[in-house]
């Protein structure tokens, strides 16, 4: 019913997080460009953790949406207050907060743990890539 709500929360606020760290890490860059510290720019790490929250939001909010289409499709959205269906009746109600507390954060937990194993493996390559570079 409501499942989608709890993956939509948790892509919101990483939203947010990726896109402050974003502009600290382009605050950064500026700063090492005017400081001239040109090695400190070239140690820059090639994937930052901005990009990589970056992903999580690109896998919670296409979730959301397949979730919430699929919800739409079978009537358990509405157009019109109050948007859920089982908003509407009492009983209804405490089975989707169940849902809510179930589904919804078993999804969110599982996006973010398949989440977490991508950001491990892109880091596992970029530091077998790394000492490929430096046997050379």
């Amino acid at each position: 019913m409501a499942c989608f709500l709890v993956p939509a929360a948790e892509a919101a606020v990483v939203t947010i997080a990726a896109h402050s760290l974003e502009l600290a890490e382009q605050k950064k860059a500026q700063r090492l460009t005017l400081s001239g510290d040109h090695t400190a720019l070239a140690e820059e790490n090639p994937l930052p953790w901005s990009r990589k929250l970056k992903w999580l939001t690109y896998l919670l909010w296409g979730g959301v949406l397949l979730l919430a289409f699929e919800h739409v499709w079978h009537g358990e959205v509405t157009p019109w207050f109050p948007f859920l269906t089982a908003a509407s009746n009492p009983a209804d109600m405490v089975e989707m907060f169940q849902e809510m507390a179930t589904v919804g954060v078993t999804m969110a937990v599982i996006v973010t743990a398949v989440w977490g194993v991508l950001v491990a493996c892109a880091s596992l390559l970029l530091k077998r890539s790394d000492r490929a570079e430096l046997a050379r």
